[in-house]
């Protein structure tokens, strides 16, 4: 398994950063390169909701495996190539005083052989790169919030 993690400080409080991720199928509202989102499942929190992501003529699918609000939300990532294993993102939220530290950390498996290592640091560098954008989209869309 490859694991990659992004991180910044948000300046705003770690309960308004909760807010929008827990607003799962929002992600489209400020992840510049989700074009459609919208949950799958009646559920609106919490283990097992999920949310269809359509990016250009991608479409995936995030299942939440983990959330403790406020601190830490991940979820599983279908509808990548059959070579991939498994995918997951986590987030994980903590206070600097009227700012958070946000962490994003990516776990990428694609198999233990050297080819399929090789295959999770590419996608892991390509996740790298979206996690960039998801931070930076999620930093301005909470400072526009406050502005506002």
């Amino acid at each position: 398994m490859i694991e990659i993690s992004r991180q910044c400080v948000i300046s705003a409080p770690p309960n308004a950063v909760w807010a929008v991720l827990a607003d799962f199928e929002s992600i489209s509202t400020w992840a510049g390169f989700v074009d459609h989102s919208s949950l799958m499942t009646d559920q609106t929190d919490g283990v097992g909701m999920a949310r269809r992501i359509q990016i250009g003529r991608t479409t995936i699918v995030e299942t939440v495996t983990n959330w403790e609000p406020g601190v830490t939300l991940s979820y599983a990532i279908s509808g990548l190539p059959s070579v991939i294993k498994s995918v997951t993102n986590t987030w994980r939220l903590a206070g600097l005083g009227d700012s958070t530290m946000v962490l994003l950390t990516s776990q990428v498996d694609a198999g233990p052989r050297p080819p399929q290592r090789v295959i999770a640091k590419v996608v892991a560098r390509k996740l790298a790169k979206s996690s960039d954008i998801m931070l930076a989209g999620l930093g301005h869309h909470l400072t526009s919030k406050q502005a506002s």
